[in-house]
């Protein structure tokens, strides 16, 4: 038996929360199928970039915790949460992260994968990146966590920005151990 998959989805206010609201589109089609246990924490600015770059409101079909609420159950180690991922995670939580400040549930949660030896996904969103990003990258990565730039790939001719941003999204659902029907390299005919 297959134990159910704890998963901590951030979302911060850097561009990007296509990334974010695709990737919990393939979350939700993945519990139809296997345990999973997914809790959302949002911050307030990455409400405000969703509803600027998506002309919409969040509507998420998993619980949503307050990025205030430290009695969330993913901010303590024991409750034993496997994943996080942050998406799009921006360079000001990426930063708090790489210095264990753990000013809110986000990078309290984040501090939690880290300590436990579990995984932690940063989906940075930056570009031109400056020597304090890396560095902090650097820290994330020496500490045990991933970084997953949301950078799209192009072999698989995609024809829609869904599309384009479901080539990134593949990579975080194979991190993940959640199957989908993405392609893959070995998938694509050559001419």
């Amino acid at each position: 038996m297959i134990a159910k998959q704890k998963l901590v989805i951030a979302i911060t206010g850097a561009s990007g929360s296509i990334y974010a609201k695709r990737l919990l589109h393939y979350l939700a089609l993945a519990a139809q199928n296997i345990e999973l246990e997914v809790g959302i924490v949002v911050s307030n600015n990455a409400q405000i970039v969703w509803q600027q770059e998506l002309n919409e409101l969040p509507q998420f079909v998993f619980p949503v915790f307050s990025s205030q609420d430290f009695f969330a159950p993913f901010a303590s180690g024991s409750a034993r949460y496997q994943q996080m991922v942050i998406v799009p995670c921006s360079m000001g939580t990426l930063g708090r992260i790489a210095h264990g400040i753990s000013d809110s549930l986000i990078t309290r949660a984040a501090d939690v994968m880290l300590k436990e030896h579990r995984k932690l996904i940063c989906v940075i969103r930056e570009t031109p990146l400056n020597l304090i990003h890396i560095e902090n990258m650097k820290l994330i990565i020496s500490a045990g966590g991933l970084i997953l730039p949301a950078v799209p790939s192009f072999y698989t001719n995609p024809q829609t920005i869904e599309q384009l941003i479901d080539t990134v999204v593949f990579r975080i659902l194979d991190q993940l151990s959640i199957p989908h029907n993405g392609l893959r390299w070995g998938d694509i005919l050559q001419p």
